[in-house]
């Protein structure tokens, strides 16, 4: 039998937990020509995730879990997940039912039977969320895919198959500062994409605040384009034309007119001209200066405090006492 590897980021999902294992463990059923095993990653959780994660464990051998001592982001959590399955197939979602488990079926029989490498799951509405976050979402993937060199679909979500193959380039890029739906372009391959509307959180609430957003979208840019690089040569480009313009305004007021030119206003274009190159250099090598030195320093991208494995040998060191 094949496997598959179901690999779930959680962050503070204590309330969704076991909605979400009932789910996953549906769809598995109907899957029996399949073997299962579901790695959900905690991410540094503070409320009553990893109790959850280590009761579901001890009563389902196909659960396997993996605590991080501290919350490193979903990125890392991923990361941690595809380096632990051990499935033909590997499919990621998300812990809250956003990612609707009904749709596996259909995108596995996409993978399997139909050639493709990947499919993927793209939103097409965005109902239930804030009208500020639902602008800057778009706004985001419209930049993205006019300044990027990858191309990103709008609405889409980590949520997908990939066959083995797939999953093992995935891994071949090591960057530090990772943007998996930017690195799961980049790789290429034959994609299939299924849209479905929106669907609100099955509990709790989302730990993706606006400025973790934000956040996430500059290393998106950041990652994987080159404009911000460039642009500094179009931001001199029209400082340099706004320049000419204005100096030939001054000579022909000088020259051309019996009107009195300061020569103060030679000095103030000239420095606003400078400054403004100045801060747009300064501010565009910076942000890349700081991602240099984040992968330079090859920090780890996370740390782990515990596993199921971990329990395992501790039962069995219990047990040898014992005996």
């Amino acid at each position: 039998m094949k496997k598959i590897s179901v690999i779930v980021p959680c962050y503070n999902e204590a309330d969704t937990i076991d909605l979400f294992y009932k789910a996953i463990v549906r769809q598995a059923k109907l899957l029996q020509q399949y073997e299962f095993e579901f790695i959900f990653v905690d991410d540094g959780s503070n409320d009553a995730t990893l109790a959850k994660l280590r009761a579901l464990g001890s009563s389902d051998e196909r659960v396997r879990y993996i605590s991080f001592s501290r919350n490193f982001g979903k990125e890392s959590a991923m990361l941690a997940g595809f380096r632990a399955s051990a499935g033909e197939y590997i499919l990621t979602m998300d812990a809250d039912l956003q990612d609707p488990p009904d749709m596996i079926p259909e995108m596995l029989s996409a993978v399997v039977n139909e050639g493709f490498d990947c499919a993927a799951a793209r939103r097409v509405t965005r109902e239930g969320e804030s009208a500020v976050r639902s602008f800057f979402a778009r706004r985001f993937y419209g930049i993205m895919d006019r300044i990027s060199d990858v191309h990103l679909a709008q609405g889409e979500r980590d949520f997908r198959i990939m066959t083995r193959r797939y999953l093992d380039d995935v891994l071949r890029l090591c960057e530090h500062n990772r943007f998996s739906k930017g690195i799961f372009a980049w790789v290429g391959y034959n994609t299939k994409w299924f849209e479905y509307k929106n669907v609100e959180r099955s509990a709790g609430t989302s730990s993706w605040s606006f400025k973790n957003l934000t956040k996430y979208a500059l290393q998106g840019i950041i990652s994987f384009s080159s404009f911000p690089a460039v642009f500094p040569a179009y931001a001199g480009a029209v400082t340099g034309a706004f320049s000419i313009v204005m100096a030939v305004i001054l000579l022909i007021l000088k020259f051309g007119t019996s009107v009195s030119v300061n020569p103060l206003l030679w000095i103030v274009c000239l420095l606003v001209f400078l400054a403004s190159l100045v801060f747009d250099f300064q501010g565009i090598t910076g942000a890349y200066i700081t991602q240099a030195l984040a992968e330079d320093r090859n920090r780890p991208q996370y740390l782990i405090k515990e596993t199921d494995e971990d329990k395992v040998e501790l039962h069995s060191a219990q047990k040898d006492v014992l005996e």
